[in-house]
């Protein structure tokens, strides 16, 4: 079968489109033909060795956390999925044809939803609602504010802070307020304006996505015994405040991650997709993902 492995840390030159072993699912395992996967943050950052510290790989290493595609195969004491069945999920090593997974990692495609748009869902879906639900924890009535709103994570955690009852401010650049419209939020605000950052009232929490000095600015706001839930590590900038700092790392969650997608299914919000690209062509894709932009890369086998 073919993958894409990184043979060492550095730039895209240290991906390589090539033949690697055959796989085939032991007990409690599922073989997964890959269709489609997506490039995300984290994979660009453990190629460029930005995480070796607390992320280090082992070389020859395959990346890619999304998946969408087919069972193909199942191993020994699995019932819930059958051969056939069109799946997404959030896994490790999506970047090669064929893919070993659990059954916690997979959930079933809704009905009429294509593959590309499957495999840009499970790591920020998934993200999104975890730090919402086991980061923020909300409470009804309550006011969060998320940074990166228009963002695939960002996206996710609009929607579902809006789904418990909380008054949701949509944190973007001033140029995405068009993009923003969409999102379904209470109210709309531009980070990088100073005067809105500022008039910002008291908040309950904060959901934050982007880091760096929007969080700085906005950390301050959040009320004594806050919540500041954070995708990215604690920032130095909450030492010695008053305020509860969650780090959240998505983890799988196949029922939650098949509510999501039948959500996005229904059109009740949307993960943009940018553009479309052949495994085969990661030489091109992977810039153009790193570069930033809204819409998420999709790679086909």
């Amino acid at each position: 079968m073919k993958a894409v492995q990184v043979l060492g840390y550095g730039d895209v030159h240290q991906l390589h489109y090539g033949s690697v072993p055959e796989l085939r699912p032991g007990v409690g395992e599922i073989l997964v033909k890959m269709v489609a996967t997506s490039i995300n943050p984290i994979d660009w950052k453990l190629r460029r060795g930005d995480l070796k510290s607390f992320m280090p790989l082992e070389f020859p290493a395959i990346l890619g956390r999304d998946l969408a595609g087919d069972v193909v195969e199942v191993g020994e004491g699995i019932s819930r999925h059958k051969i056939g069945d069109p799946v997404l999920g959030l896994v490790n090593r999506a970047y090669a044809d064929y893919v070993i997974c659990s059954p916690e990692e997979l959930a079933l495609m809704p009905a009429g939803m294509s593959y590309e748009q499957a495999a840009a869902l499970p790591l920020v879906v998934l993200t999104g609602a975890q730090l919402i639900e086991i980061g923020v924890r909300p409470r009804s009535g309550e006011t969060i504010l998320i940074t990166g709103a228009v963002g695939g994570v960002g996206r996710a955690a609009v929607h579902v802070a809006r789904q418990h009852g909380v008054h949701v401010i949509a944190g973007v650049r001033a140029s995405q307020r068009k993009d923003a419209e969409s999102l379904g939020a209470d109210r709309i605000v531009a980070l990088d304006d100073a005067a809105e950052v500022a008039a910002l009232k008291e908040l309950d929490a904060v959901a934050d996505t982007v880091g760096h000095e929007v969080i700085v600015a906005l950390i301050p706001h959040i009320k004594k015994n806050g919540v500041l839930a954070t995708v990215l590590g604690r920032p130095e900038a909450a030492n010695g405040r008053d305020v509860r700092v969650e780090e959240v790392w998505a983890q799988p969650d196949s029922a939650r991650l098949e509510r999501l997608a039948q959500e996005v299914a229904a059109g009740r919000f949307t993960i943009p997709v940018r553009r479309t690209f052949k495994l085969s062509d990661i030489h091109y894709a992977d810039p153009e993902a790193e570069k930033g932009g809204l819409g998420k890369i999709i790679l086909v086998a």
